[in-house]
C-alpha cells in the first residue's frame, strides 16, 4: 500500500493556480522530501491531501483511504505540522498538548513529556510567552505525541536552533525505524539531501521530477573549482560562476574532453571536481524546466 498517492491532483483558487496535475507516490516506511520555493504549491498539496481544502480535480489517497470519503479516518492516522501553527495564547503548553490528545481520544501525557524533554520545551509556560522556535516545538510535540503512522510536516524546522533541529531529526529517524512514514516539505535543501531517501520537486504548482535522492543528484553536472586561476575558461555548458578569494568555480554539464581542452590554455595552481550539492541539483532541474 502507498502512504500517499495522487493522480492528476489539481487545486485552483478561482482562476489562481494552486497545484495542477500532480502525480505523486510516497511509499510506506520512507522519508520523502517535498522540495520547492515559497509559492510553489507545497502547502496547497498538503492541505488538499488532508481534506482541509477541497480539490478541484484528480484523485488522491492517504494510507489507502480516499481524501474526501475517508477524511476523518485519515486525520486519526496522521501527525500534521502546518508551516505556521497557531494556539490559544492564554493556554499553558501542557494544556494545549492535552487538548490535542483529547481530540484524538488518547492519553498522550507520558509521550508528550518525553518529547518535550528531548526538545527542551517547558510545559508550564503559556503559549503567549513563547518564542517562535518554542511555539514550533509545541506543534511538533502535538504532531508526534500520538505516534501516528504518517507524519506530514510542512517546513518543520523554521525557527528551531541547530541543536534542536538535530534532535528533531533524530526523533523522526527513530519513528521511521519503527515503521512510520515521513512526508517532509521544505525549501531547506540540505535537509532533504541529508535525511530523505526520495524526493519530489515542485515548480509553479507542477511536479517536475520525482525520484530517489541519489538519482536526483546524478545529473552529470560537476562543480569545477580552479584554485589560483587568473581567468575562467570559455566553454559551452558552464554556468553558475562563482569567484572568491579561494578560487573560481562553476557548474559544468558538458563533455570531459571539451573541459580538458578549455583548461589547457589556462594557468592555475590546482583543480577540484566534485558532485554538486542538492542546492545545485535543484537549480539544475528548475532552470532546465524553465527553459
Amino acid at each position: 500500500m502507498k502512504a500517499i498517492e495522487t493522480k492528476g491532483l489539481t487545486k485552483f483558487y478561482g482562476r489562481a493556480r494552486g497545484i495542477e496535475n500532480v502525480d505523486l507516490t510516497v511509499e510506506e516506511g520512507e522519508i520523502f522530501g517535498f522540495i520547492g520555493p515559497n509559492g510553489a504549491g507545497k502547502s496547497t498539496t498538503i492541505r488538499t491531501l488532508l481534506g482541509l481544502i477541497k480539490k478541484s480535480g484528480g484523485s488522491a489517497s492517504v494510507l489507502g483511504m480516499d481524501i474526501e470519503k475517508d477524511k476523518e479516518r485519515i486525520l486519526k492516522e496522521v501527525g500534521y505540522l502546518p508551516s505556521e501553527a497557531s494556539f490559544y495564547s492564554g493556554m499553558r503548553v501542557k494544556d494545549v498538548l492535552e487538548f490535542s490528545a483529547k481530540l484524538r481520544k488518547k492519553d498522550c501525557r507520558e509521550e508528550a513529556k518525553h518529547l518535550s524533554e528531548r526538545l527542551e520545551l517547558e510545559l508550564d509556560r503559556k503559549v503567549g510567552e513563547l518564542s517562535l522556535g518554542n511555539r514550533k516545538k509545541v506543534g511538533i510535540v502535538a504532531a508526534m505525541q500520538h505516534k501516528p503512522r504518517l507524519y506530514i510536516l510542512d517546513e518543520p524546522t523554521s525557527g528551531l536552533d541547530p541543536l534542536i533541529q538535530r534532535e528533531f531529526f533524530a526523533l523522526l529517524r527513530e519513528r521511521n525505524e519503527e515503521g512510520a512514514t515521513v512526508f517532509l516539505s521544505s525549501h531547506v535543501l540540505s535537509e532533504i539531501g541529508r535525511y530523505c531517501t526520495r524526493a519530489g520537486i515542485l515548480r509553479e504548482g507542477r511536479l517536475i521530477k520525482e525520484d530517489s535522492v541519489d538519482k536526483l543528484t546524478g545529473t552529470g553536472v560537476k562543480r569545477v573549482t580552479l584554485h589560483g586561476a587568473d581567468r575562467l575558461p570559455e566553454i559551452d555548458g558552464m554556468r553558475d560562476v562563482n569567484v572568491s578569494a579561494s578560487g573560481m568555480s562553476f557548474l559544468y554539464s558538458g563533455r570531459a574532453d571539451a573541459l580538458v581542452k578549455a583548461l589547457a590554455g589556462l594557468s592555475f595552481e590546482d583543480i577540484t571536481l566534485t558532485d554538486p550539492d542538492i542546492e545545485d541539483v535543484f537549480m539544475h532541474y528548475y532552470e532546465r524546466e524553465g527553459e
